[in-house]
């Protein structure tokens, strides 16, 4: 079934390209910063190169906007990494791949999903942590980064502890996220969700995107998080209109993980 955003903005694209420009240029004017708002885009679930992460990456490259890109690591393989590579152009600096979980399972036996949460023994969250950790490096080479971000957004206090341990740069969660990231492990947070909303209208789902956009730039750093393999055309035409939209204001910058973690730990 077709997003209902997505929906929506098939019948009335010109309405809604009006509405996201007001939306930007008021949360601009009530931000009141001097300077550009950090922008950060984050894609989750990436390892197979389809057809819709094909069309992500040449969109970001054709806005040359960084694009930070959490990985599991149990789905990816030698020729995917290849085929990604070559999509990707491995010498780009537009992007940063990190991990994302180990098999993105939930272990939670009720409540809310979590592959790394409280009902895990630390010995065995360490153990799939440090695994996917060597699975990726093994895979990517210099292009891994060591960063985190658990599958769901979500984790429990032990194992950001022993991420923090294994050094891991940074991790990247939602926005209000808990248990608070240890000290020296900034969290970079995502606070505007594209394309995982759960709205049963089009036009409740439109109203919260626009909140959550506006929320994120007056905070001062505004984090989208990206779901490539739920995007149709019509997702990805309003993913196009926002990067326009956003690079011929110029009053944001634009970040992928590993910027934002050397800025901090140089700070």
């Amino acid at each position: 079934m077709p997003h209902p955003i997505s929906k929506l903005w098939k019948h009335d694209d010109n309405g809604q390209e009006m509405n996201l420009e007001r939306c930007l240029t008021e949360a601009l004017a009530a931000a009141g910063r001097q300077g550009p708002i950090p922008v950060f885009f984050r894609a989750d679930d990436v390892a197979v190169p389809g057809k819709q992460f094909c069309k992500l990456v040449d969109l970001f490259s054709r806005y040359q906007v960084p694009l930070s890109m959490s990985v599991v690591p149990t789905w990816l393989t030698e020729n995917r990494w290849k085929s990604i590579e070559r999509i990707c152009n491995k010498n780009s600096k537009l992007w940063c791949f990190y991990q994302h979980g180990w098999r993105h399972m939930n272990h939670e036996p009720s409540g809310k999903k979590q592959e790394f949460g409280p009902a895990r023994p630390i010995a065995e969250m360490e153990h799939d942590l440090v695994y996917g950790r060597e699975r990726l490096m093994s895979l990517m080479q210099d292009a891994f980064f060591p960063a985190f971000t658990p599958p769901w957004n979500r984790c429990s206090k032990a194992a950001l502890t022993v991420l923090k341990n294994a050094g891991y740069r940074a991790i990247s969660r939602s926005r209000g996220a808990s248990p608070p990231a240890p000290a020296g492990m900034p969290d970079f947070q995502v606070n505007v969700d594209l394309h995982t909303r759960k709205e049963h209208t089009a036009a409740l789902g439109w109203k919260n995107l626009y909140a959550e956009l506006t929320t994120g730039i007056e905070d001062g750093f505004c984090g989208i998080m990206i779901h490539h393999q739920r995007m149709n055309e019509n997702a990805l035409t309003f993913l196009d209109g926002l990067l326009e939209k956003m690079m011929t204001m110029g009053t944001f910058c634009f970040y992928h993980l590993k910027n934002l973690a050397e800025e901090h730990h140089e700070a």
